[in-house]
């Protein structure tokens, strides 16, 4: 669940570094790079590795509330966003076991005033190959997500889109898919989703911290959510009834690696379940997206969700699992993801980032990057914008982020990893972003 994209291209996270497993790690070092992000301002959230079935290492950094002042601890409840897409894949799978849904049962069964109902199947629906449009992306979701839907709203809502394409015939990331599994998984179960989830899955792998989140809490240990504009700025709550089995769930980051761990050993779905939910078709499986550290290959999921990240992988080779989850970041989860693997991995190549200061520059300094760019190399247009002193940049059907500038010309959004470098005298900026660059033309 991502109610902020900002650009992102891609689910799979390839991490490539030589080194020797290391049966000892130098904790220290892993400490040094949460006090350098910490320190420089640049995220806050909390960490958890597991190594052999057992918590090897955990940390919490920055702040859970920051106007209560309130330091994370191992026990801080985050929201998840699209993790949450795992457990309802296992829920799925587990009533398929059950004989009580089969992955061939067609969308018709339950829901057929859904577009091309009769054509999509639960395994399509799994691996985001119904067609079925994506709910978050319409342009008035940022005026409804904070405010309760009832299941009748969210299915009409559902019903109005065409579809995107024909079933099967591709994959396209779609939050309207979980949501119409949470509803299948209750029809089929004879339950409620919250009841299936204590049943299936933290009742069985002893997650004590994990369920679906209503309004956030501090007194109960629940870490807000914040986005970075010159400081950090509390961000609106999505309402649970919205997400749903695609996104509502909150977690910490042990209980993340318990379920993990769980669902990987067949103690949550039996084996051929899990070869099934890891069996990738373009990069997805059911609920699951590769991940790659060296020679080790794994599975897991992103999740984004207000201003919470996180992410949740296990590799079996090493039989580590890492959650990390952030309330508050301005460093990728992917670069903190590669810090810890290579030091837990004994990588003595790794070195901890280095954050050099932002540069200031006026709001009459900023206006000469303005404007309305287009790129004929990707379907994407580009508003960059003044706004209370700061420049932000806004790409097409989705929310705008602030621009930090740390060069002559050249500004980054850290959070999502982009970089734009622009050229005012030929009015163009180049964006860059995961590797892939782009040329825009400002109109």
């Amino acid at each position: 669940m991502k109610t902020r994209v900002w650009l992102l291209f891609a689910f799979t996270f390839i991490f490539v570094y030589t080194g020797c497993f290391a049966q000892n790690f130098d904790a220290q070092k892993l400490d040094s790079l949460f006090s350098l992000i910490e320190g420089n301002n640049k995220g806050m959230g909390s960490v958890s590795v597991f190594r052999d079935g057992k918590e090897i290492y955990q940390r919490g950094y920055g702040f859970a509330n920051v106007e209560k002042g309130v330091k994370p601890d191992s026990e801080t409840v985050y929201r998840i966003g699209s993790i949450t897409k795992t457990f309802t894949a296992a829920i799925i799978l587990k009533l398929v076991e059950q004989g009580k849904l089969s992955l061939d049962t067609r969308l018709s069964t339950f829901y057929p005033q859904i577009k091309n109902a009769g054509n999509i199947t639960v395994d399509q629906l799994l691996h985001h190959r119904s067609g079925i449009f994506n709910f978050t992306a319409t342009p008035d979701y940022l005026q409804w997500y904070y405010l309760p839907q009832s299941k009748q709203m969210l299915l009409d809502r559902l019903a109005a889109f065409d579809s995107n394409f024909e079933p099967d015939s591709k994959f396209e990331y779609s939050n309207s898919n979980y949501m119409l599994l949470t509803f299948i998984a209750e029809d089929a179960g004879g339950k409620p989703y919250d009841a299936l989830l204590k049943e299936y899955i933290t009742g069985p792998c002893g997650l004590k911290n994990t369920r679906i989140f209503d309004a956030i809490s501090a007194e109960e240990n629940e870490a807000a959510s914040y986005s970075y504009f010159a400081g950090w700025v509390p961000e609106k709550e999505t309402d649970c009834s919205v997400p749903l089995g695609a996104g509502a769930l909150a977690s910490t980051p042990a209980d993340l690696n318990r379920f993990i761990v769980c669902l990987a050993g067949g103690k949550v779905v039996n084996a051929e379940s899990v070869k099934l939910m890891t069996t990738m078709k373009d990069n997805y499986g059911m609920g699951l997206v590769p991940y790659k550290f060296k020679d080790w290959k794994g599975f897991g999921h992103d999740g984004g969700i207000d201003g919470f990240q996180s992410s949740l992988f296990f590799m079996p080779d090493l039989n580590m699992a890492v959650a990390i989850v952030s309330n508050g970041t301005l460093f990728r989860l992917s670069d903190i993801a590669i810090g810890i693997l290579s030091v837990v991995t004994g990588d003595a190549s790794y070195m901890l980032p280095v954050f050099t200061e932002a540069v200031k520059l006026d709001a009459a300094d900023l206006e000469k990057y303005s404007g309305d760019y287009s790129s004929t190399q990707i379907g994407l247009k580009v508003k960059v914008f003044v706004q209370e002193g700061a420049l932000f940049a806004q790409a097409t059907g989705q929310p705008s982020f602030p621009l930090e500038c740390f060069g002559t010309d050249k500004f980054r959004f850290e959070t999502a990893g982009v970089v734009m470098e622009f050229v005012p005298a030929e009015k163009k900026m180049v964006l860059l972003q995961q590797g892939a660059k782009f040329t825009f033309t400002r109109q």
